[in-house]
């Protein structure tokens, strides 16, 4: 038997089998609903007044909150338990709307934070329309873009504490995190690029978003086979892969990645594995980014056929190269002409160019050509610079040396690579060769 309590109030306390601080939490929350802000119990004025060592009662405040959280007069909350009659009976009244008084202030200061559906909805439209326009805007513009809608969102993601809205939040900025990654590579900021793709990463795997870490899979292999580590590309393509959740598109986009990947490395068979695979029909699987966003985060016809192209090349299997090539070309010339990318263009082109070139064919690749001509210096990203410095290498073959067409598209091809503003990596971009 343990020792009788020597208050009631210590009884009531018991009772509840309340420790300090859950006692001090349902004092000030009562002296809330009393109206009385910043009224708190230290433990040495709690154990005063649960072991009756008090000289008459607490402040008035404190009375009343005290009456209010017990259902019991103050004057006999003080007063030792009767041996003869029992404590004072458990009002399960008051104890019931005590509790709805605390849930409904619990509640109410979790609607307090949350913010506006529609606010989510803004953000959800922001982020998609600019992955739908990446082709056609300049990267500096997209990165501009994207690093302010990180921002909101993060701001916003600290004012709810709503599940639903941090879950969609989380997404939100890692979306705006990928475009951020694309955005730096195309710019030729590897090591950027890599940081933001693996914060995309991250954002997908607290979200539990495959296809989100999928995607930044996929980024990462691209910066690796740019920086001449073919290996390090191949492996992040195959991990990203193997993530559940993934639809036909995510998967074609990695297979034609791992393809580029081989193709560096030299390794013919895997690379035409990688190849057959990002060219089958798949079971007709969607997942919500690759399809149900799309735009940079899609992988469309042209831009597969474009980088399928370039694996070609890498394998010296010049006539599917120029195939590839006209078919990516084809494919984006069929599009409206305000939703062409021109990256797609440009990179479609050098690369027919290349392939021509390597069956002898100075005027065609020059005709090739006129299409890298028409992109805007401010849309020089990346992809497009390597291949026109391929294009210029294969110009140095020994049989152009004595054509001045050659001289004067060589000298071309270096004034397009040099003319890219804001492009950190144009003179030391990584050449698309085995």
């Amino acid at each position: 038997m343990g020792e009788t309590p020597r208050t009631v109030l210590k009884a009531l306390v018991e009772r509840r089998r309340w420790t300090y601080r859950e006692f001090r939490e349902n004092f000030e929350a009562a002296g809330q609903r009393s109206g009385v802000k910043n009224l708190t119990v230290s433990e040495a004025q709690f154990r005063r007044w649960t072991s009756g060592k008090i000289q008459g009662l607490p402040a008035a405040e404190a009375c009343r909150v005290l009456e209010d959280m017990f259902g019991v007069d103050v004057d006999q909350l003080f007063l030792a338990p009767s041996p003869d009659a029992p404590a004072p009976a458990y009002n399960l009244e008051a104890e019931i709307d005590m509790t709805a008084r605390d849930a409904q202030n619990e509640a109410g200061a979790a609607a307090s934070a949350s913010i506006s559906d529609t606010a989510v909805e803004q953000l959800r439209d922001d982020v998609h329309r600019l992955a739908r326009r990446y082709a056609v805007l300049p990267p500096f513009e997209v990165l501009r873009a994207a690093r302010t809608l990180r921002e909101e969102i993060e701001r916003h993601r600290d004012r709810t504490q709503v599940p639903v809205q941090q879950q969609e939040l989380l997404i939100l900025a890692g979306q705006s995190c990928a475009l951020l990654a694309t955005a730096a590579f195309d710019l030729g900021s590897f090591d950027g690029a890599t940081r933001l793709a693996r914060s995309a990463a991250l954002y997908g795997e607290t979200a539990r978003f495959e296809p989100l870490r999928a995607y930044a899979g996929g980024t990462l292999a691209y910066v690796a086979y740019f920086s001449g580590r073919p290996a390090d590309a191949a492996q992040y393509a195959r991990r990203a892969a193997m993530l559940p959740g993934l639809g036909d598109v995510a998967r074609r986009r990695l297979a034609a990645i791992e393809a580029r990947a081989y193709g560096h490395l030299g390794d013919m068979a895997s690379a035409q594995r990688a190849l057959t695979l990002s060219t089958e029909a798949g079971n007709g699987s969607l997942d919500d980014l690759h399809d149900g966003v799309g735009g940079e985060f899609g992988f469309s016809e042209e831009r597969l056929a474009m980088s399928n192209g370039s694996t070609c090349l890498l394998l010296g299997d010049g006539r599917q190269a120029e195939a590839a090539a006209q078919r990516a070309l084809e494919l984006v010339s069929s599009r409206p002409p305000a939703t062409r990318s021109l990256p797609v263009v440009g990179g479609a082109a050098a690369d027919l160019a290349t392939a021509r070139l390597m069956r002898g064919d100075l005027d065609g690749a020059a005709q090739a050509l006129t299409d890298v001509w028409a992109v805007p210096s401010e849309q020089r990203a990346t992809g497009l610079l390597a291949r026109a410095q391929q294009v210029r290498r294969t110009l140095t073959n020994p049989r152009f040396r004595e054509a001045a067409p050659a001289t004067e598209i060589g000298e071309r091809l270096e004034h397009f690579t040099r003319s890219a503003p804001y492009q950190l990596g144009a003179g030391t971009v990584a050449v698309l060769e085995g």
